[in-house]
C-alpha cells in the first residue's frame, strides 16, 4: 500500500515519526504559553511570550521563528483579542486652578523625575469602584495606588501618599503630571503635593498622548490582569489589585524598558526612555 503512493517504507515511517514529534512539540509549546500567562498575565502578547520562552524552547529542542510562533498562537486561538475602553472618569468642568503642562514634548531621564497619575473604574457586583494610580514615567513602576467606592479627592491623596512613602530618591526634584480632573485640581490635593516638594503639571486639552503613560498603565492592569471583568466585591478587588501591581512591577517585561521589569529599571537606571507619543523625534529631555 505504501509503494502505491511512490514512497518507500523507510520514508513513510520517517514522516510518521516527524509528525508525531511535531505534535509533541506543539503540545509542549502550548503548555509553556499557558504556564507563562498563568504566572504573569492571560493577556501577555505574542512578542513578549516569544522572548520569555526562548530558554525553555531551547531546552526542549524546539526551533521556531517569531512568524511561525505567531502562526502557532493563531492556530490554537491563543492570540490576545482587541478590546475597547468606554468609561470616562475625568471631570474637568470645575473652577479650581488648572496648572500648566510642564512636560509637553519632554522626556524623563531618570526615576522619580516625573510621576503620572490617573483614575480608572473597576466593576463589582455592587457597582463601580475606582482605582487611583501614581506611576513613575521613566521606570513605569507603580509607586502608589488606592481603590475605593468613590471618586473623592481622598482617593487620589491616599494613592499619592503611598507613592511618597515608596520613594527611593526622596531628595531629587519631582514633577507630578495628571489630567485636569477635579480631584487633582482640588486644593486639598495640590497643597498635599506641594508640601512634599512636588511640582504640579497638568494636561491642557483632551489629547491621550498628553498623559499616555498613565492611560497605558490603566489599560494594562485592566486587560492583562483580570480587572476588566466584574469582580464579586471590593475586598476581592483589592486582593486582585495588590497581586496585579506586584506582578506588574516585578515580573512583567516592558518593550519600552528593553524587556526589563519596572522595579529593575527603577533601581538600575540608564535605559533610554521610549515615549508612547507618535512624534518621538521632537521630544526634549527634562533638564533637572
Amino acid at each position: 500500500m505504501i509503494e502505491c503512493f511512490g514512497i518507500s517504507k523507510q520514508a513513510f515511517y520517517k514522516r510518521l515519526k516527524a509528525h508525531a514529534r511535531k505534535e509533541q512539540q506543539e503540545q509542549l509549546l502550548f503548555e509553556m504559553v499557558r504556564d507563562c500567562r498563568k504566572k504573569i498575565s492571560q493577556r501577555t502578547g505574542g512578542r513578549k511570550l516569544y522572548n520569555l520562552l526562548q530558554t525553555q524552547m531551547q531546552q526542549q529542542n524546539i526551533h521556531i521563528g517569531r512568524d511561525k510562533f505567531f502562526r502557532f498562537l493563531r492556530a490554537h486561538n491563543l492570540l490576545v483579542p482587541r478590546t475597547k475602553r468606554h468609561f470616562i472618569t475625568t471631570n474637568s468642568k470645575h473652577q479650581f486652578y488648572k496648572y500648566k503642562n510642564l512636560i509637553k514634548d519632554k522626556a524623563p531621564t531618570r526615576s522619580e523625575q516625573l510621576w503620572v497619575s490617573d483614575i480608572t473604574y473597576i466593576k463589582t457586583e455592587k457597582g463601580n469602584s475606582f482605582l487611583a494610580l501614581v506611576t513613575d514615567a521613566y521606570s513605569k513602576q507603580i509607586m502608589g495606588y488606592k481603590l475605593a467606592s468613590h471618586m473623592r479627592t481622598s482617593l487620589c491623596t491616599d494613592a499619592l501618599a503611598m507613592a511618597i512613602k515608596n520613594r527611593k530618591y526622596p531628595n531629587m526634584k519631582l514633577i507630578h503630571h495628571s489630567d485636569r480632573g477635579i480631584q487633582y485640581c482640588n486644593p486639598a490635593y495640590t497643597s498635599f503635593a506641594e508640601l512634599n516638594n512636588i511640582t504640579l503639571s497638568m494636561t491642557q486639552q483632551y489629547d491621550p498622548y498628553e498623559n499616555a503613560v498613565a492611560e497605558r498603565i490603566n489599560r494594562t492592569l485592566k486587560y492583562e490582569f483580570g480587572l476588566k471583568r466584574t469582580i464579586k466585591n471590593v475586598t476581592l478587588a483589592k486582593k486582585i489589585i495588590k497581586r496585579a501591581v506586584a506582578i506588574y512591577n516585578t515580573k512583567r517585561p516592558h518593550f519600552s524598558l528593553n524587556l526589563q521589569t519596572p522595579k529593575f529599571v527603577h533601581s538600575n537606571q540608564g535605559i533610554e526612555y521610549r515615549s508612547y507619543k507618535m512624534n518621538k523625534e521632537n521630544l526634549e529631555l527634562l533638564t533637572f
